[in-house]
Parts: C-alpha cells; sequence; structure tokens
C-alpha cells in the first residue's frame, strides 16, 4: 500500500501519467525528467525496502524457512507441516518471493507458485502470489518512473520493440497479454515495456496484474496437484523454460518483428467482396425494426403483383425517397434473400459495415467509377442470386422522382437478366430526408412487379430499357397524397428541418436566414411566414401550396442566376473530413479549406493531414453533389469519400442545387 501511495503522489504532484505520443516533445519531455535529489530519495528508499526485506527473510527462524523451500529431501507433507508451522512468517514469505521474482527479472517464478500451491493449496496460494506480483508490478512502474530513459533504450536496442508503434497501437494491452503467454519472458520485463509505452498507473497495475493471472493459476495449480513428482515437475518447467528462453535469444528479432507488426494496426478498409445473406441474421433485425416502426404508427401495405418471388439471377429497382426504404423491399424480398447496394459511406464505420456485409449488403462510391461495386453486381448475378438497387442513388429532396444516372441504363441491358421493380409510395412522407422523427399516422405503399423479362432485356435498346425504368419507378408524393385524403401525419415539430432544404426568403429573397419551430417556418428578417398541416402543405394565401414548389421556386432563381453570369462560382470555408481510419466511426476530421464550384468543376484548397493539399473534380466526375440536410455535401474520389462541412451548413442544399443545374447546362 505505501508502495501504490508513493505512486499516486508522484503521479499528481511530478505529473508522471503522460501521453507517449507527446513524450518526444522536448518541452513535454522535461515534464518528466527527475531531479538528482528527486532520484536519490526514490533510489534511497527502494534501497531501505530492500535491507528491512532482507532482515526479515533472514531474522529468526525466517532463514531456515527460506532454505527449506530448496531442501529437495524435504517431502511435500514435511514442507507444509514447517512452512505452516511459521505462522504468518510463511504467507509473507511467499508474498516477498513473489514480489522479487517480478522486481529481479531473472528469477523463475514458478518454483514458487508451486511451492505456494503445495502448501497453502490453491485459492489461498494463488491470492499469496497475486499480492506479491502486486507489489512487484507496482515497484517496476517506480523504478521505470524514476530511470527511465535508460530502461527504454535497453527495449530499443536489445529486444528490437517499436515503442512509438506499441504505444499508439489500439493493440497495445493486447500485445502484454500475450508476452505474459510466453514463459521465456520474465514478468519484470514485461512490466518495465508496459510502462515504457506510457500506460498511466490505473491502467498498468490493471493490464499487468490480469495479465499474470493465468500463469499464476498454472504454477499454483501444478504445486496443488503435484505429489511426490513436485520438484520433478518444477525442474521440467524450468528446462522447458531456459529452452525458450535461448529459442527467444536466438530468434529475437524475428518474434519482435512480429510483434512490431501486431503493434501496427492495418487502416480498416471499406472494401470487400460481396457474400449471401445471412437469413438468420435479416429475420433478426427485419422483425425487431418492423417492431420499432409499427409502434411508431408507420403501416405498410405491400402487394406482390408477381404472385411469386423474383427469379435467380435477377435485379430488382427501387425508388428511393426514405432512408428505411430497405425496409419496405425487404417485406417483399425477405424469403429471398436479396443483395443490396448502399452507400459507401456507411461501410466506413467497422461495426455497422460488418452488419451490413453479414446481410448480403455491399458498398459503391456513388456517382462514381467504383469497379469493386460492378465486380460485385456481376458475382451476385452469377451465383444465382437477387441484386436490389436503388438507381437513384441519393434520397429524393422533396418527395419527387431524381434522375438517373446514364451508365444504369447501360449495365441493366448489358446484364441480360429479367429486370423487377418495387414501387413505393408515402415512404418519403413518412421520414423525409430533412426531418427530425418518424411521423406517427403514414401510409407507405409498396408494390412488386416485373418490369422486363430476360428475353426482353435483351431485346430491347438501352433507351428502350431507360424510357420503361423511368416510367416505371417514377413518383411524386404529394400527387400521390392528393388519392388518400385520410391519411394525416402525426408529429409535434412536422416543419423542424425543412430550412435545411429550403434556402431563400419568398419575401426578402435573402438566403439561409429561415428557422423552424413546432410546424411553423420564420425568417429571421421577416418574421413568422407560414404554418404547416398534418398533411404538409401550407396556410391557404400562402405564396407556395407546400415545400416543394417552394424548393422547386429557389432551384429556379439559382439556375437564372447561373445561366446569366458566365463565372459564377459558390465558395465557402469548409471542414474536410474524411474516411474513418480505425473504424469507429463514419469519418473524421482530416483538415480545414476553402470549396469552390464553377463551371470546371468543384476544387478544394486547404489542409489534409496537417499538409497543404489541393485537389479538383470536373463536372462530369461529381455529376451530382449528395448532400446532408444541413450537414454537408460530398463526392467520392474512388473508395475515398472527401465529405465537406460547410461553415454555413443549411447551405449544403444549394451546392447540390448548383451542381445539377451547372451538369446538366454542360451536358
Amino acid at each position: 500500500m505505501i508502495i501504490i501511495g508513493m505512486i499516486y503522489f508522484l503521479e499528481k504532484n511530478v505529473e508522471l501519467c503522460y501521453n507517449y505520443e507527446q513524450i518526444m516533445n522536448t518541452v513535454e519531455a522535461d515534464m518528466f525528467k527527475k531531479t538528482t535529489r528527486e532520484k536519490l530519495i526514490i533510489s534511497a528508499g527502494l534501497i531501505v525496502l530492500l535491507i528491512l526485506l532482507g532482515f526479515f527473510m533472514l531474522s529468526g527462524s525466517n532463514f531456515d524457512l527460506l532454505m527449506s523451500l530448496f531442501d529437495k529431501q524435504l517431502t511435500e507433507d514435511q514442507l507444509r507441516d514447517k512452512m505452516m508451522g511459521f505462522g504468518i512468517r510463511g504467507y509473507v514469505t511467499i508474498i516477498i518471493l513473489s514480489m522479487l521474482q517480478v522486481v529481479c527479472a531473472f528469477l523463475p517464478a514458478e518454483p514458487v507458485q508451486v511451492v505456494a500451491g503445495m502448501v497453502f493449496g490453491f485459492p489461498v496460494g494463488l491470492l499469496l502470489c497475486s499480492g506479491g506480483v502486486l507489489i512487484g508490478n507496482s515497484l517496476i512502474y517506480l523504478l521505470y518512473k524514476t530511470y527511465g530513459d535508460g530502461i527504454r533504450q535497453y527495449f530499443v536496442k536489445n529486444l528490437s520493440f517499436d515503442l512509438d508503434k506499441a504505444a499508439n497501437s489500439s493493440r497495445s494491452t493486447f500485445i502484454i497479454f500475450l508476452l505474459y503467454f510466453l514463459p521465456a519472458i520474465p514478468y519484470g520485463m514485461i512490466c518495465f515495456f508496459a510502462a515504457s509505452i506510457g500506460m498511466k498507473y490505473k491502467r498498468f497495475i490493471a493490464v499487468t496484474f490480469l495479465g499474470s493471472i493465468p500463469s499464476i493459476c498454472i504454477g499454483v495449480g501444478l504445486g496443488h496437484m503435484t505429489l511426490s513428482a513436485s520438484w520433478i515437475v518444477s525442474v521440467c518447467v524450468f528446462a522447458v523454460l531456459v529452452a525458450l528462453i535461448i529459442a527467444l535469444s536466438v530468434k529475437k528479432d524475428c518474434f519482435f518483428a512480429k510483434v512490431n507488426a501486431l503493434a501496427q494496426k492495418p487502416k480498416y478498409s471499406s472494401k470487400t467482396s460481396v457474400k449471401e445473406c445471412n437469413g438468420l441474421l435479416l429475420w433478426f433485425f427485419y422483425n425487431v425494426l418492423n417492431i420499432y416502426y409499427w409502434f411508431c404508427g408507420i403501416r405498410v401495405k405491400a402487394v406482390n403483383k408477381c404472385g411469386k418471388l423474383p427469379e435467380a439471377s435477377s435485379i430488382v429497382l427501387c425508388n428511393h425517397g426514405s432512408f428505411i426504404d430497405f425496409l419496405y423491399a425487404e417485406k417483399l424480398l425477405k424469403k429471398a434473400k436479396p443483395n443490396f447496394v448502399a452507400a459507401r459511406l456507411y461501410f466506413y464505420h467497422k461495426w455497422l459495415g460488418s452488419v451490413l456485409k453479414m446481410l448480403g449488403t455491399f458498398p459503391k462510391s456513388m456517382f462514381a467509377n467504383d469497379i469493386e461495386s460492378t465486380k460485385n453486381c456481376i458475382k451476385v448475378l452469377k451465383e444465382g442470386r437477387i441484386l436490389a438497387m436503388m438507381p437513384e442513388a441519393r434520397l429524393s429532396t422533396v418527395g419527387k422522382f431524381e434522375d438517373i444516372q446514364e451508365s444504369t441504363f447501360s449495365f441493366l441491358k448489358k446484364s441480360g437478366v429479367s429486370v423487377y421493380t418495387i414501387k413505393l409510395n408515402g415512404d418519403y412522407f413518412a421520414n423525409p430526408k430533412w426531418g427530425k422523427g418518424v411521423r406517427r399516422g403514414a401510409l407507405v405503399e409498396a408494390e412488386l412487379d416485373i418490369l422486363f423479362t430476360k428475353e426482353e432485356v435483351e431485346k430491347l435498346s438501352t433507351e428502350e430499357i431507360k424510357k420503361g425504368v423511368l416510367e416505371r419507378l417514377y413518383y411524386d408524393e404529394f400527387e400521390w397524397l392528393k388519392t388518400k385524403p385520410n391519411v394525416k401525419y402525426r408529429s409535434k415539430s412536422i416543419a423542424r428541418g425543412l430550412e435545411n432544404i429550403l434556402t431563400t426568403c419568398p419575401l426578402c429573397h435573402k438566403k439561409h436566414i429561415l428557422t423552424t419551430k413546432g410546424n411553423a417556418i420564420y425568417c429571421e428578417n421577416c418574421g413568422k411566414l407560414v404554418e404547416m398541416d398534418n398533411r404538409y402543405s401550407f396556410n391557404s394565401g400562402f405564396r407556395f401550396d407546400n415545400f416543394a414548389e417552394w424548393y422547386f421556386w429557389q432551384k429556379d432563381i439559382l439556375e437564372n442566376e447561373i445561366k446569366r453570369d458566365e463565372n459564377y462560382s459558390l465558395c465557402s470555408e469548409v471542414e474536410l473530413r474524411l474516411p474513418s481510419e480505425d473504424g469507429k466511426t463514419l469519418t473524421r476530421s482530416a483538415g480545414q479549406g476553402v470549396c469552390t464550384l464553377t463551371r470546371k468543376g468543384l476544387k478544394y484548397i486547404g489542409t489534409k493531414d496537417g499538409e497543404a493539399f489541393e485537389i479538383e473534380f470536373s463536372l462530369e466526375k461529381i455529376y451530382r453533389l449528395l448532400f446532408g440536410a444541413g450537414e454537408n455535401f460530398e463526392v467520392y474520389n474512388g473508395s475515398e469519400i472527401f465529405y465537406f462541412v460547410p461553415n454555413e451548413k443549411r447551405s449544403a442544399v444549394e451546392w447540390y442545387m448548383a451542381s445539377m443545374i451547372l451538369y446538366d447546362l454542360n451536358n
């Protein structure tokens, strides 16, 4: 307890707890350098402690007790009786010996542990040895914090450890546990290593103590179970340890090279090869989500006009008004276990990406050349499975059909398989792109039907296939809602979020000054503008009947502005975010800069991972800038996303509209 108290005192007052990434900084490193006086005080304290322990070990009958541990003439029963006869001195001796075999790294641990098991049994022996190791580990930590530089150099030069990698690796704890499972490496050496990578005391003592428990259990267990052959077993164990130490000495460079490779955790990648959907997992997720959205008040009316599931090696196209469209599609396709294509962004998260892969989903870099995705599509069809796609490749902004890239129709033609469609209505209003939460009272209609047979696809031209797809998938949610007079949406904040797709006030024509509260829309300059009812309609007398008309009005204004100005540009300071490197998040902050959108394309000038960086995307490569309402705009470059967060987040939709207008004017 005194040792642990000393460590806590030193950490609080001498700032011993540090981040290894910063230790190479000279100013920070000076904080950990102890004065000569401090070193002398700590050294004197340790010397006094060792002297006191020496007196204890050699005083009275303790010397006889110590020698009895190495007296091979004693039987197990005689050794047990001798040690038990010394009372508390016997317990303390085992604790001290366990501590010393940590501090004096050359001493083997197994003999002490075997004796503890023989004499005191497994529970008590384990407790005594563990207590000694706990104290020894704490002493090692104190020693390293006092004389750390020299010990660190030992590891760098003699054990070939890359401490920079080990300290910053998320696998550092695993590496320490691994070392404990190698009997050729003494406890003390492992403790020095753990201390050298910058662990705080609480984490250090937890990791080193727990790491030592398995081997302590083995040693104490051997002693507890061994009878007359106990010393033979100990000699055999010791011989094995010596052999392993020799082997490690000969092959140490090879071994530590593997440890260094383990410390260098590979960058997480979203790339994958599509697999068959896990039916059990699909059933679980589908039913859980279905129950959840049922409680949210969404009614789903699904109709299969084919009367059966799509045939093997076929494509299913689905319009995309809502984030949860896959749920409605699965209601019609779940028994067929389709392979869905999804935005690569969601695969940057390791856990989410793993679940999506198990569900048979695979990533696609939207509006970008993605050979990996194309190969996965072909693989699905060749293996006789169903490929499910949402060809709009982004959520509808205002509940109206978005356009489809020409390459999609070419792919349908080249695939030479039957094409089915799932037409959705009401999905957008149930959970709009800009909305905050699900709307109760929503009705969603899902209809599965065949569009082209395999034979028809082979005969039709690409233009004829395009015409058929556009006619079948076209939707207008406001027109559909007119046919459902009894559908009413219940939400206390039904208008919340509309400011993220409505950029311009219709009264003062100023941009990005709209706000929402409850069911009302306000202008910071003009005050309250309008209220929206439970069928997404505005008050009578307002300039627009609904927000879709408002959106297209502002889009027309922007288009006229771009047509009039040959030098049109949209510019903003942005935060650059890139794919997560460890898979713990979707994206990570990577820099700051300025984005500019012109007739030539999108250009970013700024920083990337601390260095000056510049990149440009042509309009042909962009096609459409994807955007998150009130969040960001983004573009894929191969398997990497460039995720830009503008200073004015409400402007994200304007980047989307401008990119669409500029592309269409140039093509």
